[in-house]
């Protein structure tokens, strides 16, 4: 199917990538410094930041953790929103020869506390708006050095502190909190941080391809999320991948410097953050989008300037679709409608393309493959209801239980090999083994249909995972977590189909209390469970479909919810 999958390839497509080209992230990250120095990163609130700026900036983070005394491949955690310090933090803690752990900033404490324990983080950088949340775990963890951002820390000497005066005093988005100093641990602001950083000298880096550059934490079928390593040489791969695959419509814009990317998904999460390293290695630039869900500040961005490339789940495209002031949004400049993190759906792609010209080009990747996999070739002009093509360099396989490659036109487990897939989860062999096949291919999960131009189509979900607005939501941890709450005997939870989400969670409750309510429920779920994870809906049963031997039958509510 390889020679099918070439032969469709765009003219000029190349078949490979060659990371070997980079001796590690920070090498790519120095080149693209030096190229692009004069040129802007990033614009966020109206406030540049040049590469010069990023380079100074990352070198002192960097610089400032290594004084710290932090062991080579250190894992760093990184909480914040799309901020410029997002950036600056994971440029710096990679040149520093360390690893960076990307961390929802909506996390719960619980959720917190079982990533910063999982992955051994011994340093935090963390906008304040969440330091109440790392103040309830912090004592269960390693941590021993807390950077505390705020939200103008980099928007200028005049408009950033009043920023952060109206964040905490005017919108009061600042919980009060108070972390520990015993132990040997240093809290540092953010600006400090800095200041001390750029009187000290940045060590050479010296990871190689194959150290761990991200831990990317992920849904685990067990209730847990686990970590999927993530080495220099998986992200340089994926980031030239995405540069070969977007290339000829960025060429559409004119010189790529001038590129203009918005990055309004979040940029810990790796569809996001596998642009905006595309971003560096182009030296193109970023329109940084805080809080997408407010539709009116976020077009309102988009009328400020041209723009080129605008990736997006299906619910972003839906949501400002529907707003009023979308259409008198210039489009004439966009090139790039990406569609990714969850299924596109026809209807959305057909009104996106009427609305701006621009046709919805969809795309599928994991965490485990550093957000890269297939793609819909970037000339397309129309919707296809595919995933596309293999990327350069990645070769897809549609496998049986048994690891058997399957003919064409037969559904089975979308199974992908490639350099930018990852090598494991982080200390879990069984889990790392069980995710390959023997011959190399990493299971995905997704059931998929290899048609015979090499496109693929998903059908189904070989696992219980639920799709929220992309992200991934594993039903054993939402049981693990419900099945707390005081008054529930037991409950299960599946995806059903939502118009605006993809899929929204719902559960259902087989009650010991029979006062409990809906609402006591959700309220549980609030205070234990991130935004996404909450189900939308909640339904008491006086018990649930099971097999002979007690395991609940999830299918069978999925059936009864459809039927």
């Amino acid at each position: 199917m390889q020679s099918a999958v070439l032969k469709n390839y765009p003219p000029g497509m190349p078949h490979e990538v060659n990371p070997e080209q980079y001796r590690s992230l920070a090498h790519m990250f120095e080149e693209s410094f030096a190229r692009y120095a004069k040129r802007p990163f990033s614009v966020c609130m109206e406030k540049w930041m040049s590469y010069a700026e990023l380079d100074n900036l990352s070198g002192a983070l960097g610089a400032w953790l290594q004084a710290r005394g932090l062991a080579a491949g250190a894992r760093v955690a990184i909480m914040l929103p799309n901020v410029p310090q997002f950036a600056v933090t994971m440029a710096g803690v990679l040149r520093a020869g360390y690893t960076c752990v990307n961390v929802n900033p909506l996390y719960t404490a619980r959720e917190l506390e079982h990533q910063l324990k999982d992955s051994g983080a011994t340093a935090i950088v963390i906008l304040e708006n969440f330091a109440a949340t790392l103040e309830h775990v912090i004592e269960q963890t390693e941590l021993k050095h807390v950077v505390i951002a705020s939200m103008g820390d980099l928007l200028g000497t005049l408009r950033g502190p009043w920023i952060t005066l109206a964040v905490r005093h005017l919108a009061k988005m600042v919980p009060p909190y108070k972390l520990p100093l015993d132990k040997g641990r240093t809290v540092i602001e953010f600006s400090k941080m800095i200041a001390e950083g750029e009187r000290l000298k940045l060590a050479p880096d010296t990871s190689t391809l194959d150290s761990v550059a991200f831990l990317q934490y992920t849904g685990g079928t067990t209730g847990l999320s686990k970590g999927a390593v993530l080495t220099h040489r998986n992200i340089i791969a994926a980031t030239l991948q995405a540069e070969a695959w977007f290339m000829p419509a960025l060429e559409r814009a004119g010189d790529t410097s001038k590129v203009n990317s918005i990055a309004a998904l979040p940029l810990y999460h790796i569809f996001a953050l596998t642009l905006c390293l595309l971003a560096i290695r182009l030296g193109s630039h970023l329109t940084l989008i805080p809080n997408p869900r407010d539709i009116d500040k976020f077009i309102a961005v988009l009328k400020k300037r041209p723009f080129h490339m605008l990736p997006a789940v299906n619910t972003l495209f839906n949501a400002l679709l529907v707003h009023p002031e979308f259409k008198t949004v210039d489009f004439s400049t966009l090139v790039v409608s990406q569609a990714g993190g969850m299924a596109a759906s026809e209807g959305t792609a057909r009104k996106w393309f009427e609305t701006t010209g621009c046709p919805m080009i969809e795309g599928w990747g994991m965490s485990e493959t550093c957000a890269i996999g297939t793609n819909n070739p970037v000339s397309n002009t129309v919707f296809t209801g595919t995933i596309g093509l293999p990327l350069p360099g990645i070769e897809v396989s549609i496998k049986d239980d048994e690891g058997r490659s399957l003919p064409v036109g037969e559904a089975g487990e979308l199974c992908i090999k490639g350099p930018n897939v990852m090598t494991g989860y982080y200390n879990q062999p069984a889990e790392s083994a069980a995710a390959f096949t023997i011959d190399g291919f990493m299971r995905t999960g997704d059931i998929a249909i290899m048609q015979e131009d090499g496109y693929s189509r998903i059908v189904d979900r070989k696992k219980d995972m639920i799709l929220v607005s992309g992200f991934n939501v594993f039903p054993n941890e939402l049981e693990n977590v419900i099945s707390l709450c005081p008054g529930v005997i037991e409950c299960a939870a599946i995806g059903v189909p939502d118009e605006k989400q993809g899929e929204a969670i719902k559960v259902f409750v087989v009650r010991k209390d029979l006062t409990l309510t809906e609402d006591a429920v959700a309220r549980y779920c609030a205070n234990e469970l991130t935004g996404y994870k909450r189900p939308k809906h909640i339904e008491f049963r006086d018990s649930l479909p099971k097999t002979n031997v007690g395991k609940i039958l999830r299918r069978q509510l999925r059936t009864d919810t459809t039927a």
